[in-house]
């Protein structure tokens, strides 16, 4: 089942088009991530799925329903956490979240105790009653969290959610969206972080000029742009090393031998390190260090998109 379907979605601001008939779903239970430079339109679909921004052509379906006819069912299963931290640094961190939480409706006890469920899943129990303006910004990021997960919405967006704060904030956070998931909430992630998207996304979008430009796993993804890997070994010595030899193993495309490192390219769509290992300990080839390179979600992402600066406001 899809929690989300976008179909043919167009935004434009008079002459310019921010969004171009984009289609893509996201299925309950993934993380999504969804990638785009400045001016990629990225932003601009985020606003819209949330209901801030009006639909020029298209549809988004949420759970199956139009959030065009049924804006309060998709308010009620969305939660929004911002890439600017929406919170009111005059009220205490449980006064923010029970604010936010309220405006879906939850009252009384039921709202109390999810204010104190959303506090104490971001760490920020022991807080309750302290003021964000004496957070620090990883603390910040986290109550933003809490104040968007109090209803339990079945959809949470989360629009650069660690930007500037500390690495220990950083991997609660991350955590954070795992344990959400696990939890039973699906995700739309976004950042500019390649290696968080990579670590925690199980299906990745890169949208560009409006439309979505490639979709799939990070494997898949990085299939578009090469399907081979290097290995580099280092040896003791590379005197014993026969290149043809090694060249004759399945899968193997070139081998280049430097100094005490052998590179050695090689399909990704065949498993031979066991063999390459192998080749070494029969030939009495002491191995220092193995490394696998694969490309980089980095760099699907700068050769899908171009390399150069954007400085375009959306």
């Amino acid at each position: 089942m899809n929690v989300l379907d976008i179909k043919k979605l167009t935004k434009k601001f008079d002459d310019f088009i921010a969004v171009d008939q984009m289609s893509l779903s996201v299925a309950e239970g993934e993380i999504f991530g969804f990638l785009g430079a400045n001016g990629a339109g990225k932003s601009t679909t985020i606003n819209m799925i949330a209901g801030l921004l009006r639909i020029d052509d298209g549809e988004i379906l949420l759970l199956g329903q139009n959030i065009a006819k049924n804006s309060r069912f998709a308010k009620m299963n969305i939660g929004i956490v911002p890439q600017d931290i929406a919170i009111y640094e005059q009220l205490t961190a449980y006064e923010n979240v029970k604010f936010f939480a309220g405006l879906y409706g939850l009252r009384g006890a039921e709202l109390n105790n999810r204010v104190e469920e959303a506090l104490e899943f971001v760490g920020l129990a022991d807080k309750a009653k302290s003021y964000p303006k004496n957070f620090s910004g990883g603390m910040k990021r986290r109550l933003n969290i809490a104040c968007a997960i109090a209803h339990r919405p079945k959809l949470i967006i989360m629009d650069e959610p660690t930007v500037g704060i500390d690495p220990q904030s950083r991997n609660y956070i991350l955590g954070s969206v795992k344990k959400l998931n696990e939890m039973g909430s699906t995700i739309i992630y976004t950042s500019h972080y390649m290696e968080e998207v990579e670590e925690i996304c199980t299906r990745i979008a890169i949208v560009d000029h409006g439309k979505v430009i490639a979709e799939g796993t990070k494997e898949q993804l990085k299939a578009i742009i090469t399907n081979t890997k290097d290995v580099w070994l280092e040896v003791k010595s590379t005197e014993a090393i026969d290149t043809g030899r090694l060249q004759a193993i399945p899968g193997v495309n070139a081998v280049d031998v430097e100094e005490n490192r052998v590179k050695i390219n090689s399909s990704v769509a065949v498993s031979n390190l066991n063999k390459i290992i192998q080749y070494m300990i029969s030939n009495n080839i002491e191995i220092r260090s193995v490394e696998e390179q694969a490309p980089s979600l980095e760099t699907v992402f700068l050769t899908l998109t171009g390399r150069n600066l954007r400085d375009t406001a959306q």
